[in-house]
């Protein structure tokens, strides 16, 4: 299927096909970056689904994505849970790499967790932090809703002037400070990769505002939006951005820096979508 294709039924077709294997009707809908996927250990009755098994859904290529869908109960609340996403990198047009977020939505999800790893471009940000974003910047050039609307979907022209929810960052910014974790709070760029940025293009996007850099996210957020669901993210600040540091940067770094910081990432999560 490519990008140009998606349709409100191959949407029903694939969201049928994960009714007809749960037993739960899932509220909150969670995506998890590179070496966050652990959160599916502890889900609940968990019903797992391989993404090669959806209908019209494509397959995960990238380390550190396991590619399978998780529906189950965590924290009292009925989830489902994307254990590896898909990336525009890897050759999926952007209403594609959105498409789960569609499937979400025909399922009954209201709200949305989304977690990535991400290069820390603001210089008070260290490997290890958890930013909560506040809101992203679209550099891919594309966009999950170019083409015709579909108004089973959402409208023609969404307002994005809340993507990332105020409620919900609210709530993580208590429930962090209950926990003494510190919390970054910023905006993120996403950009189409699969090559890191130059130094050059990070200072660039520090002086468009950006905090953290990734290659994922913000076809899901848009495509949410669209749909009416609500949006909390969170990136995981993996490594520091090309140029800050004198080092190359690799995705072994990011998956030692996810890795160590696990304990607190669970730790938020769990309680935050108890109170979701």
């Amino acid at each position: 299927m490519s990008s140009t294709t998606m349709t409100a039924s191959q949407m029903k077709e694939a969201a049928s096909y994960i009714a007809g294997k749960i037993q739960i009707k899932p509220e909150v809908g969670l995506i998890m970056g590179s070496g966050l996927g652990v959160l599916g250990d502890h889900i609940e009755n968990a019903v797992t689904i391989d993404y090669s098994d959806i209908p019209h859904f494509p397959v995960s290529t990238v380390e550190g994505h396991a590619g399978e869908l998780l529906v189950g109960t965590l924290s009292g609340r009925a989830v489902i849970l994307m254990r590896g996403r898909f990336h525009m990198y890897e050759g999926y047009g952007p209403q594609l790499t959105a498409f789960p977020v569609r499937v979400m939505k025909a399922l009954g999800v209201t709200s949305l967790l989304v977690t990535n790893a991400a290069g820390g471009v603001n210089l008070d940000y260290e490997a290890g932090n958890l930013m909560l974003i506040s809101d992203h910047l679209n550099m891919t050039g594309k966009n999950p809703l170019i083409g015709s609307n579909d108004n089973e979907f959402g409208v023609r022209f969404p307002d994005m002037s809340e993507a990332y929810s105020k409620r919900l960052r609210a709530i993580a910014r208590e429930t962090a400070a209950k926990q003494g974790l510190k919390l970054q709070e910023g905006v993120y760029a996403g950009l189409l990769g699969p090559s890191y940025e130059t130094p050059a293009e990070i200072r660039m996007l520090r002086v468009l505002g950006a905090d953290a850099v990734g290659m994922s996210t913000v076809a899901e957020v848009i495509a949410a939006r669209h749909s009416g669901i609500e949006v909390l993210g969170i990136s995981c600040i993996s490594n520091m951005a090309a140029g800050v540091l004198d080092q190359p940067l690799s995705h072994e770094e990011v998956m030692e820096t996810t890795e160590r910081v696990k304990a607190e990432f669970l730790a938020l999560v769990k309680e935050l979508i108890r109170q979701f």
